[in-house]
């Protein structure tokens, strides 16, 4: 189909700053769609111009309906970084639509920086809570992030500040690109509240001190890093639960009988993308999962209150299920099963006999793998230092056939 739509990327420099190609696009429009900004840089004239309605989804519908009409839709930047043009490439095919991007802020903050792009972890803030910055918080990894407004980057500095990382470095760059553009460098403990302007992106170098609060990435925090009231998967075993469910970039898990969510945090801080919903019938459980989430980073976690596998009606479709207690519950392994998506994983922890009889006849029935995981931790004894067994946790894990 012959493109109808384009989405044109412009800098803070303008129309001036545009490419002859992008140039062409909007002088071809019959219609524009952008912000304030972006309209009022347009040429003075009959062709219809309308604002992002707020919030921004309400014009899609319409903008799907206009299919062959020449509308142009104005970003800023990149549009396919953060921007609108992810949204509308849901919707519209690539082929009923030309892209043409202008230099991102992280492109521009790069280069005013002199940092390596690949070296440097990129997230937006922007209509988003601040909370999803946790998990980038790394000693010496560098950051850029596009702030929701000129009140972020004190945010940013208060909340590394808070985790022990306010040696970090941090500059703002405001309207880059453009005659308004300006810089500000300060250490995240002496920023203040001073608002930057609201078209800003910030960029952190992150330096953690002694009291700093470091939260790796891969599988296996503390156990101390989880509200909880002991319904919890240990930190030894979670970090194999882990590796047995294999979380990849856009994998979606059930995390069935979630107690705390543990699991189901780990996995979405394990890999872009991923999401997770947690099955959990208990309402003091659920508060727990909300709460961690938000804590580590990951504040788009599901919580579903249920009892599987009643609760499983209606649920996207899972790439991964893992099952931390209740598979002797009737029906819940085949709803499991049925529901999970060819060449999915299936990962179940027991500790009870019952539990350890059921895997069994599965494992005979659905092949995988059996193991069993003893754990002793090393506690006071008296005046001395003792082994403390953990429960055996006995684990199944297996993939669904492709045909």
């Amino acid at each position: 189909m012959t493109p109808w739509l384009s989405i044109v990327g412009i800098g803070d420099d303008g129309l001036d700053g545009l490419a002859p190609s992008a140039r062409a696009l909007i002088d071809a429009a019959e219609c524009f769609i952008g912000g304030e900004r972006h309209l009022a840089m347009l040429p003075a004239d009959n062709r219809e111009k309308r604002a992002w309605p707020s919030p921004l989804t309400a014009i899609i519908d319409e903008i799907v309906s206009r299919r062959g009409t020449r509308l142009c839709v104005l970003a800023t930047g990149d549009p396919m970084s953060y921007g609108v043009g992810v949204t509308l490439a849901k919707r519209i095919a690539i082929s009923e639509m030309v892209i043409v991007p202008a230099p991102s802020a992280f492109s521009l903050a790069c280069a005013r920086l002199g940092w390596p792009l690949a070296d440097v972890d990129t997230l937006t803030l922007h209509g988003r809570p601040l909370e999803l910055l946790h998990p980038f918080i790394q000693p010496r990894a560098r950051l850029l992030i596009l702030s929701d407004s000129g009140a972020t980057p004190a945010k940013v500095a208060q909340l590394l500040t808070e985790r022990g990382f306010g040696g970090s470095s941090m500059t703002v760059l405001e309207h880059m690109g453009g005659p308004d553009e300006h810089c500000r460098s300060e250490h995240a403990s002496s920023w203040d509240d001073v608002p930057s302007r609201d078209f800003n992106t910030i960029a952190v170098e992150c330096i953690g001190g002694h009291d700093a609060d470091v939260a790796p990435r891969v599988p296996g925090l503390p156990d101390s890093a989880f509200r909880h009231d002991g319904q919890l998967t240990k930190r030894e075993v979670r970090a194999v639960t882990l590796s047995s469910l294999a979380p990849f970039p856009g994998a979606l898990m059930w995390d069935i009988g979630a107690g705390c969510g543990s699991v189901a945090v780990e996995w979405m801080r394990s890999a872009r993308g991923a999401a997770a919903i947690c099955v959990e019938r208990q309402a003091e459980r659920r508060a727990m999962i909300a709460d961690n989430a938000l804590a580590l980073g990951v504040p788009s976690l599901k919580v579903v209150a249920g009892t599987a596998p009643d609760g499983l009606a209606g649920l996207p479709t899972p790439d991964a299920v893992f099952i931390g207690g209740g598979i002797s519950g009737d029906g819940l392994f085949e709803a499991c099963w049925a529901a999970l998506r060819p060449g999915g994983r299936l990962v179940a922890n027991v500790v009870t006999l019952e539990g350890e009889t059921r895997v069994s006849q599965l494992h005979g029935d659905y092949g995988g793998s059996l193991s069993r995981m003893s754990v002793s931790r090393a506690n006071p004894v008296g005046p001395y230092i003792g082994w403390r067994p953990q429960m055996t946790v006995t684990q199944w894990q297996t993939s669904k056939p492709w045909i």
